[in-house]
């Protein structure tokens, strides 16, 4: 093959954006010394897109230096600044601040006029943002916007609609943000922006939607996402974080087993080399659905995964702790996150979990001071997915201090508030509230269609806790075999993995004394009289596979 005919497919696979082929095509060439500097500039988008970040560093130097030895500060320049956004997003803020100052040397030396200067604007304004000063930030991504439009530069008037977009919601100027994200994603799916700057936008906005508990935009975002990805196979940097954004809209909608393996496929995907930021985002959730689902032990492991991922396990951790039954230490620990969560919209996504969790441990007055706050919030945004967890939050509440018939009201509330979201798991633990309050009246008749209806949901999902409170409340017998409870079996699958007593009480944080007591309860339940045969069983009865 020539040299002008290899080129020729590398340069033919990257206009197709067939990653792969590309990235082979032209490491293969650049091993022969074929490429020139343009073709260095694909070599690194192509290296970027398949993840091989090392190579794409090394391809953005080589072409910055090149472009200085042959005088061209501009795209020395543009090189420079590539490199610093693409480590800026990775979470590498000190190479990317080194990048982004060799760029400013260059430019201000130099005394261009070019739109290089709008991306030294973003680069220098986002880390303002990211620390807390969106304000501040907003005037340099209006500067930079008018700069690109001077030069009718797509990807610039982009990114820096994205900036000043997400400067505003962070504001709490959501309205005004949401409207320049629209712009923005009209850019992107028109296929108008680079395709580093189309990855990059997509995550923000969705993470930004979901932030704002858009959920409308947020699934819309994510499904053209899914599509984005799905054209370009060889892809990976964005596919992770897809992967993540289509888990948690799959577990509201209900579709929990395919939640369980997005989730799955995303800390496979993410956990590199390299490794990515949102990591601990993905392994959150998975330990979520695991929670839900009742595998306990399988969700303490995800959820400190997370945790060393960077990413905090709260609320779910908690929320497993109460699900475990340790109900003051989930009490302790939700109060200390509440009172660390300073921003409204932080504090919104651990309210509900504190007043579940404040009632069991009955701080009723508590637990109707963080409802009440929850209700200001969800009018302050008026989002339909905070609305319909304060209305949950407080009938859950009056229901506690008593007042049946103002509960029955809210629920009700919050229910339709679920289904219209097309939420059925939160719909049907706002039923099994709505059960309650009937009972309580002592309309025992609905109280049981309540139950029974929840009952049917709870089991189509999988959602193994709230399966086993409604069959309590029914009469029913429990799901475990054997009659174990959530505890026992957790013991039973430790014990069945080859842990000794020493072992289970340190993988579920209790004394030996406490496992020595539960296996006894095991083995008496079970009729059984060894950890063999507690193996077995474990195994028979698909406890562990």
């Amino acid at each position: 093959m020539t040299l002008t005919d290899r080129l020729k497919r590398a340069r033919d696979s990257f206009g197709r954006r067939a990653w792969g082929d590309a990235f082979g095509e032209l490491s293969a060439a650049d091993l022969e010394g074929l490429l020139d500097v343009e073709d260095l500039e694909r070599l690194s988008v192509a290296a970027y897109m398949v993840g091989r970040d090392d190579e794409c560093a090394d391809a953005w130097m080589r072409a910055h230096q090149e472009w200085l030895r042959r005088g061209e500060g501009e795209r020395a320049a543009r090189c420079a600044l590539w490199q610093a956004l693409v480590l800026l997003f990775r979470g590498d803020l000190a190479p990317a601040m080194g990048w982004t100052a060799r760029a400013r040397r260059i430019l201000e030396s130099g005394r261009y006029d070019c739109v290089e200067r709008s991306w030294l604007l973003m680069l220098t304004a986002l880390p303002v943002m990211f620390q807390g000063d969106p304000e501040g930030a907003y005037p340099s991504f209006l500067e930079a916007g008018e700069i690109g439009e001077r030069f009718g530069d797509p990807d610039t008037t982009t990114f820096a609609r994205l900036g000043r977009g997400m400067s505003l919601i962070l504001q709490d100027r959501v309205t005004d943000g949401m409207a320049l994200l629209d712009e923005v994603m009209v850019a992107v799916t028109s296929d108008e922006v680079s395709p580093i700057i189309a990855g990059i936008a997509y995550c923000q906005v969705i993470d930004l939607c979901q932030g704002v508990f858009d959920l409308r935009r947020a699934r819309e975002w994510t499904a053209a996402l899914s599509r984005w990805c799905d054209s370009q196979p060889d892809h990976v940097p964005f596919r992770g974080n897809c992967l993540v954004h289509r888990c948690e809209i799959f577990q509201l909608q209900g579709e929990w087993r395919t939640a369980h393996d997005e989730a799955r496929r995303a800390c496979e995907r993410l956990s590199g080399p390299p490794s990515w930021d949102s990591l601990g985002s993905a392994y959150y959730q998975l330990a979520e659905i695991q929670r839900l689902r009742g595998e306990f032990v399988q969700a303490e492991e995800s959820y400190r995964k997370a945790s060393a991922a960077g990413r905090e396990p709260e609320p779910g951790m908690s929320l497993l702790r109460l699900a475990q039954g340790r109900v003051h230490v989930a009490a302790a620990a939700i109060r200390r996150v509440l009172e660390e969560a300073q921003h409204h919209l932080e504090r919104s996504r651990v309210l509900p979990a504190y007043v579940e969790i404040v009632l069991e441990a009955n701080d009723v007055s508590a637990a109707r001071v963080a409802a009440d706050e929850l209700a200001q919030i969800a009018a302050d945004l008026d989002a339909p997915y905070l609305h319909a967890l304060a209305a949950h939050s407080s009938g859950a509440v009056r229901l506690a201090e008593g007042d049946s018939r103002a509960a029955l009201t809210e629920l009700r509330e919050a229910h339709r508030s679920w289904r219209d979201l097309d939420a059925p798991h939160q719909a049907a633990r706002s039923r099994v509230l709505i059960g309650l309050a009937c009972l309580d009246l002592g309309d025992v008749g609905n109280a049981e269609l309540e139950f029974e209806a929840a009952r049917g949901v709870f089991k189509d999902l999988g959602a193994a806790v709230d399966l086993e409170q409604v069959a309590r409340l029914l009469g029913m017998p429990s799901r475990a075999p054997g009659g174990l409870s959530a505890r026992e079996k957790e013991v039973l699958v430790l014990v069945a993995a080859g842990k000794s007593n020493r072992g289970v009480a340190t993988a579920l944080s209790i004394s030996e004394k406490t496992v020595a007591r539960h296996l006894s309860n095991i083995f008496l339940k079970l009729a059984i009289s060894s950890r063999t045969e507690a193996t077995v069983y474990a195994y028979q009865h698909g406890l562990v596979h």
